[in-house]
């Protein structure tokens, strides 16, 4: 019997949905190994907000490499439920370098000190409480880890895996390819906790003075700056503009 050229082989059942997704996550431990543990673009930092989606990351960084740094900014402004579930997760997964970064108070009391700067100019607000505040944490890394995800709203749909910055930094993607049942289905398989105001409808936590529940039907970041067609907080922009998705290096 002659066998048959691998290239003419045709596939008699097309890959589930399952199978899919368990490539995606695959995909995503290959690239935290990548960055995290074999270091491929040097010294690189986790940035997140433990917000509604955050354990999912956060888990597959422990997975790689628990005592990578991860940052996460305290604008002075969270939920209290939001700091509690950074504590709750870094338990949990045994992270061993969160870095609490905030901004000084000094420029609070110049910029803001009465806290409402939210309600008149909300890109000066997340520009010194975070873009700012970032920027110099970050500035002893190569590169930093994102949760950023295509379906969270219509200004990531075009987000890669690796982009590089203008200021050189590659910012790394792992999740970006993966859907809202891909994030469900590996809560309910690691049993990961949820942050305890998505049960109220909040599916994209940040400030407590600009973040309302999500309606039905709405997107998952449409609960942020509701009201204005604010979308982003400013820390994945340049110059007043989303960064280009670019690959980072060859092969990538």
């Amino acid at each position: 019997m002659k066998s048959v050229p691998h290239d003419r082989i045709e596939l008699r059942h097309a890959p589930s949905a399952e199978d899919t997704a368990r490539l995606r996550v695959a995909r995503a431990r290959d690239v935290l190994r990548e960055v995290l543990v074999e270091k491929t673009y040097g010294k690189i930092a986790v940035v997140s907000s433990f917000g509604s989606e955050s354990a999912a990351l956060l888990h597959l960084v422990a997975e790689a490499d628990p005592s990578t740094p991860v940052i996460f900014i305290d604008t002075r402004m969270l939920f209290a439920e939001t700091l509690a579930y950074k504590d709750a997760l870094i338990r949990r997964f045994g992270l061993s370098d969160v870095r609490t970064v905030s901004p000084d108070g000094r420029v609070i009391r110049s910029t803001d000190p009465y806290g409402r700067l939210h309600l008149s100019d909300t890109d000066a607000c997340c520009g010194f409480r975070k873009t700012d505040v970032l920027r110099e944490a970050l500035k002893d890394f190569d590169g930093w880890v994102t949760g950023r995800k295509r379906f969270q709203a219509a200004t990531r749909s075009d987000v890669e895996t690796f982009e590089r910055a203008s200021d050189g930094k590659v910012k790394i993607n792992p999740l970006a390819e993966w859907s809202k049942e891909d994030i469900d289905a590996h809560f309910a398989a690691f049993d990961l906790p949820q942050h305890p105001l998505v049960e109220h409808g909040y599916l994209s936590i940040g400030c407590a003075s600009c973040t309302s529940p999500v309606k039905a039907g709405e997107d998952a970041r449409a609960g942020r700056w509701r009201g204005s067609d604010k979308t982003e907080c400013g820390i994945h922009f340049e110059n007043g503009k989303l960064v280009c998705p670019a690959t980072a290096g060859a092969g990538e």
